[in-house]
């Protein structure tokens, strides 16, 4: 007996404008390719938000900062922050945008709604295993109770 494919449509928090939420469907769709499953939107232990958070079965965590517009990367100064949580940090952007303005020492992806490829790989610094293991778990815990959300959103209670 074959079951039928369960459709799960995550809401959107209307923080994010079309063109990054297109950015991020298609840097997802790469990372997925690549091995990872991701959870955007990722509260960080510094008290951050993280765009997309990627974790392989090798337990390396990327961090992706979604940029849709030059105005967008000069008004950020907190992506330096990321860097204490992931072992590879990356921006992703619409092909637009030059990749030039980008900062030399971070990956970059670029990507429309629909795919997304790695221009410029990151510079790998290793996570502390304590890092590593908060990590992984906050990870775990915001994807098991975004789907915890969806399955029953009346009667789900925040952990």
């Amino acid at each position: 007996m074959e079951s039928e494919p369960v459709q799960i449509d995550v809401p959107i928090d209307r923080r994010q404008s079309e063109a990054a939420l297109a950015i991020a469907r298609g840097t997802a769709r790469l990372l997925r390719s690549l091995g990872f499953a991701c959870v955007p939107e990722l509260p960080l232990p510094s008290g951050r938000r993280a765009d997309l958070v990627a974790l392989n079965e090798r337990s390396e965590i990327w961090i992706i900062e979604i940029k849709s517009s030059v105005e967008d990367l000069r008004a950020d100064h907190k992506w330096q922050d990321y860097r204490a949580h992931c072992d590879r940090l990356f921006f992703a952007c619409k092909p637009e945008l030059p990749c030039e303005i980008f900062p030399q020492d971070t990956g970059l992806i670029v990507a429309d709604g629909y795919g997304a490829h790695l221009q410029c790989e990151a510079p790998e610094h290793r996570l502390p295993a304590p890092t590593r293991k908060l990590m992984t778990v906050r990870f775990a815990l915001c994807a098991a109770q975004r789907l915890g959300r969806l399955n029953d959103p009346q009667g789900f209670v925040e952990l």
